[in-house]
């Protein structure tokens, strides 16, 4: 799930990368960030959704001036080759948005 993005003011669309989480039981967990895969105008789209879905709370807890929190209710396909030892993706890769925002379709942790 899409929780955040990192405005950047010199990467395509306005956005530097998006953060993501991903369901622990109840809860949410941070599993890291993906700024590479989205073109200009996947960018600028996203942009534009997450930012009718902002939120001054995020989800989980995270710092950083440059991040604009959001709702989690988009679901992003996502290549990685891995995990890291901290539990964060490794090497991620944005594929694109679910069509079909299905909740029950999105990743679990065990």
């Amino acid at each position: 799930m899409v929780i955040a993005y990192e405005q950047s003011a010199v990467a395509r669309g306005g956005i530097g990368s998006l953060l993501l989480a991903a369901r622990r039981g109840h809860d949410w967990i941070y599993v890291g960030a993906v700024g590479t895969g989205f073109k200009e105008k996947d960018a600028a789209y996203l942009k534009k959704t997450l930012d009718t879905l902002k939120t001054r709370t995020p989800v989980v807890p995270l710092k950083g001036k440059n991040y604009v929190f959001a709702q989690p209710t988009l679901i992003a396909e996502i290549e990685f080759r891995g995990w890291t030892d901290d539990g964060n993706l490794r090497h991620a890769s944005y594929k694109g948005l679910r069509e079909v925002q299905d909740n029950a379709a999105a990743y679990q942790l065990d």
